[in-house]
């Protein structure tokens, strides 16, 4: 027994000063452990300071029931409980008895409220027994975040988010997701918790080891109201046309700043919601709105110009074995080539194109290049599609693919990508990039400023531009675009209508076409452009991009302008008129002097004389306009108040 008990003693002995730093360790991380607070979130604001996305503090408040003593439990119960129930609505019995039997079962983790806001949070730990702390009265408090989007479904997908799952791995969607990392997300603070059995643990004390610091706020460039009006412009068409997805962007000519951009696509259930950022990810086949690059290639080229004659036969021309039909029946004949992009004539362009360049097809794939259409924009917003333009040695190149490219086939932009041009189209010919953001700022402090950026300085000569835009305006009045031309208001841009899905086997019995229309407005010193695209729309109500998408910028365009306050610099003259001057001068000499005596009023301009009289409480009867020839009541008498004075003029 000497010899065990010297043994036991040993061990104790090595534990406690041999191993014992090893153990304590051990124990401290399996009985205690930091956890991560997350940081709020910086806020998104738009252009004009309306809030785009927020970060809202939530609580849940939890009870540790072993905590209060015997005499502090039984004397707060009952008033924890009736404050609950006034809190919640649930009967004070409930509380009482679900307490109870947390202390009794040595529950140290008692739910009592769940995803409560800060001003419920402040209610409730002031109940009676919470407003003891944690150490006396066993009060647990856990705070998450959680975004809002106080616009709702407007523009959700462009605003966006950044979401973790189990793994860590992130989905970083629109401008939330883009500057989350960078600005918004903020640094995490720590919290030491303890472990109370049965996987839960609570807090050691009643503050952080480390706080959190927020995020900075972004600001945008999204205008509210004229994202408003896009968004139910184009949810209005989706519906009508019971098509399956589409997008709409709206971006300021001279500054390339993003100022409404919309995605909607259809549900099972028939509704429209924002599925993914089309404007931005999707690269597709443009159809028409390409042919205005395919004529500017050979204009800038000098190998046409806009007189020159095309035969666009009767509607239907053979090229390399393959025919290419204009939608028009029996074709337009011999037209201008402004005309063929007036009339979006596919045989017109394809033509222009092959008699020009299909010997040295290179040559028309430099010029596109030229213009940075084979490239990204390398926009802000992750997941940006790539644009697609093959050249000759590519697999999908043919003696085809030149002509095919004429009017839009064979290649594919995002409508981010098309937009761009077309606006480069409208500020004279400098193409900039399309910009989300503004600022980003700590309060009133700017922390980032982000300015235009430019992608090309002169996509082309002022001969080409002026050429371009007077036959885009055309479109409009007597074009393709021709419904939608308004006397009141001027818009240009360009119809686009394409076969999609049409290499599948179905297509003849399903047709499907993507509608769009890309430009700018008003015609003259344009201010916004836009382009809409709608995929699959029913074609038994209509597919052409003139019914479809046409009326959706015209819509856009005329409520922007209708509803949406604009603000210019006015500059103010300074320029004196002596007439002016004087008969104030004798105004206001006259209105001094004379308080009760009757002022001659002959020769003062009608109104003058009438402010006059009034202001000495007189009332003023005269007939017309002009200057006071006679007065009722003669100059000196004295006058009361109320009389009557009749001015002839």
């Amino acid at each position: 027994m000497f010899v065990f008990a010297l043994a036991v003693v040993f061990k104790l002995c090595s534990i406690q000063f041999i191993q014992g730093d090893q153990y304590r360790d051990l124990a401290d991380k399996s009985a205690t452990k930091n956890v991560v607070i997350p940081a709020n979130r910086g806020n998104v604001y738009s252009a004009n300071g309306n809030l785009l996305a927020t970060s809202i503090p939530k609580y849940d408040i939890r009870i540790d029931a072993l905590t209060p003593s015997n005499a502090r439990f039984e004397k707060y119960l009952k008033p924890l409980s009736d404050s609950l129930s006034k809190y919640t609505g649930k009967p004070s019995s409930y509380y009482q008895k679900g307490i109870r039997k947390a202390r009794a079962n040595k529950n140290r983790y008692y739910l009592l409220v769940r995803d409560i806001g800060y001003s419920d949070y402040l209610r409730v730990r002031d109940f009676p027994m919470l407003n003891l702390g944690a150490f006396k009265g066993g009060l647990i408090v856990e705070q998450t975040t959680k975004r809002e989007h106080p616009m709702g479904a407007i523009a959700q997908r462009s605003i966006g988010y950044e979401r973790f799952d189990e793994d860590g791995n992130a989905t970083r969607a629109g401008i939330d997701g883009a500057f989350g990392a960078k600005y918004l997300r903020g640094d995490d603070g720590e919290r030491l918790k303890q472990k109370i059995g049965k996987g839960q643990w609570k807090p050691v004390y009643d503050s952080n080891q480390k706080e959190p610091k927020d995020g900075y706020d972004v600001f945008t460039t999204i205008d509210v109201n004229i994202q408003d009006i896009v968004h139910h412009s184009l949810l209005g068409q989706l519906e009508h046309y019971e098509a399956e997805h589409g997008c709409a962007i709206i971006m300021d000519v001279k500054t390339g700043e993003v100022k409404a951009i919309s995605n909607l696509a259809k549900t099972k259930d028939g509704h429209y919601y924002e599925k993914r950022n089309y404007a931005v990810w999707e690269s597709h086949e443009p159809g028409s709105t390409f042919k205005v690059m395919a004529l500017m290639v050979a204009l800038e080229d000098k190998v046409i110009d806009t007189s020159t004659v095309v035969d666009t036969k009767k509607g239907v021309k053979r090229f390399y074995g393959r025919n290419i039909y204009d939608s028009h029946h029996g074709g337009y004949g011999e037209i201008s080539a402004a005309r063929a992009l007036e009339v979006s004539s596919n045989i017109g362009l394809a033509t222009l194109i092959d008699e020009h360049y299909s010997k040295q097809p290179k040559k028309f794939i430099n010029r596109i290049k030229s213009w940075n259409l084979h490239e990204p924009l390398g926009v802000s917003i992750m997941g940006e599609g790539k644009p697609d333009i093959p050249e000759p040695g590519d697999k999908k190149w043919s003696k085809n693919a030149l002509p095919s490219m004429a009017y839009g086939y064979n290649l594919s932009l995002t409508p981010l990508q098309t937009l761009t041009f077309y606006n480069a189209i409208a500020n004279g010919g400098e193409m900039v990039k399309p910009r989300f953001i503004k600022a980003v700022k700590e309060f009133d402090k700017n922390i980032e400023t982000f300015d235009k950026e430019v992608i090309n300085q002169k996509i082309c000569s002022n001969k080409t531009l002026n050429e371009i835009q007077e036959i885009l305006k055309n479109v409009v009045v007597r074009g393709t675009g021709k419904k939608l031309y308004s006397k009141n208001f001027s818009m240009a841009g360009k119809t686009g209508t394409a076969q999609t899905e049409y290499w599948m086997k179905d297509w003849k019995e399903n047709k499907r076409y993507i509608s769009s229309f890309a430009g700018y407005f008003p015609a003259e010193n344009p201010k916004y452009s836009c382009i809409v695209v709608i995929h699959k729309p029913s074609i038994k109500k209509g597919y052409y991009g003139a019914d479809v998408t046409g009326p959706v910028f015209k819509r856009i365009a005329q409520k922007i302008y209708t509803e949406t306050p604009l603000v210019d610099e006015v500059n103010v003259i300074d320029f004196k008129n002596s007439i002016v001057d004087n008969d104030f001068e004798t105004y206001y000499d006259v209105a001094q002097t004379y308080k009760t005596i009757m002022p001659n009023v002959v020769g003062m301009p009608a109104m003058d004389a009438l402010a006059l009289l009034e202001n000495m409480g007189l009332k003023v009867k005269m007939d017309g306009a002009g200057v006071v020839k006679n007065q009722s009541v003669n100059k000196g008498i004295k006058v009361k108040r109320n009389q009557v004075v009749v001015l002839d003029i």
